[in-house]
């Protein structure tokens, strides 16, 4: 349970300039990944990789920049404990 006060939240959101200034330094496998979570999300690992066409590897390495970008997030799967789904923070 989160203690932060109500709101708080939409203030972490990056604005749409930020997201794009921050997805510009990106290499190009992180932006289509990135384009494919703005349509399809969540997906997994694997969903990413086949609405990409990307290889897993490539992915995986996409997903990482990302998220050291603060610019995706994940959760574990609904359907499938076993897994994790990605989605974009903005």
């Amino acid at each position: 349970m989160s203690t932060s006060p109500v709101g708080s939240a939409d203030q972490d959101r990056l604005t749409e300039n930020e997201y794009r200034e921050r997805l510009r330094e990106l290499p190009p496998s992180a932006k289509l990944v990135a384009k494919v979570l703005e349509g399809d999300a969540p997906l997994s690992q694997g969903g990413l990789a086949e609405e990409s066409l990307l290889p897993d590897r490539t992915v995986r390495y996409a997903l990482n920049r990302l998220e050291e970008e603060e610019l995706v997030d994940s959760r574990y799967s609904f359907k499938d404990a076993r897994k994790q789904v990605y989605f974009l923070t903005v």
